[in-house]
């Protein structure tokens, strides 16, 4: 076994799936197929990650901000959810994918709520990767929501540690982003795990994720096993 190897493959890898939109106007189609496209390469990257051998996959599927989009976009992406939830859950289980949503959940209408706590719950024992879907999630509103619930365990100053903090963090449990990557020509994280991605590296492309590939992938995985990771050291 090439232990090389494994150390220069990421734990964890995050995703800002940008340009969905734009591909579609690009190509003159309804901004729904934009989405669609997106919600099928989704697919593809857990099957890349898993070849891969990375653990954790973190996307950022649905912002705060997302939901000041137009009425009917909205509507075709929690249609999408459902989809995903519905639809799409046996496939999940077989694959041994396992699922955890983060975010601001009770956003959401309670159907879907319902629908996250199904599939958290029944793909809790899955060996696969680990898919966190990041649904209505603001970097911001996670601080602040962990704040919240540390003020009411009314804990000592003193017991405030970082370890202690990152438990009340919507991502408790689950490992930092060794590398995140984000399609689309922005060069930002747009509040994308801010606590979480300080030793991330970070891979921008100008690809629209609906034909963000395998092959590029790869590359950025090379890429990052040339990397010097020193966490300040």
């Amino acid at each position: 076994m090439d232990t090389n190897k494994i150390s220069k493959t990421p734990k964890c890898v995050g995703v800002i799936m940008d340009g969905n939109r734009r591909w579609a106007k690009a190509k003159g189609l309804p901004t729904f197929e934009g989405h669609r496209r997106g919600h099928q390469r989704l697919k593809e990257l857990v099957s890349w990650a898993k070849e891969a051998g990375i653990a954790c996959v973190i996307v950022y599927a649905f912002s705060t901000e997302n939901w000041n989009r137009s009425k009917e976009e909205v509507s075709y992406l929690m249609k999408l959810f459902r989809l995903v939830f519905q639809k799409e859950l046996a496939e999940i289980k077989r694959e041994g994918v396992r699922v955890i949503c983060i975010g601001e959940r009770e956003r959401f209408s309670k159907d879907l709520q319902e629908m996250m706590d199904k599939a958290e719950k029944e793909t809790e024992g899955g060996n696969g990767v680990t898919l966190v879907l990041a649904l209505s999630y603001g970097g911001r509103a996670e601080v602040v929501a962990a704040a919240r619930a540390l003020a009411r365990a009314a804990l000592a100053p003193a017991e405030v540690t970082e370890r202690v903090f990152e438990k009340f963090l919507w991502t408790a449990g689950l490992p930092d982003p060794d590398l995140i990557i984000r399609t689309g020509g922005e060069q930002r994280l747009s509040g994308f795990l801010p606590w979480q991605s300080v030793y991330s590296e970070l891979f921008f492309t100008n690809t629209f994720w609906p034909d963000f590939g395998r092959e590029e992938f790869n590359e950025i995985l090379a890429a990052f096993a040339r990397r010097e990771r020193r966490h300040g050291k």
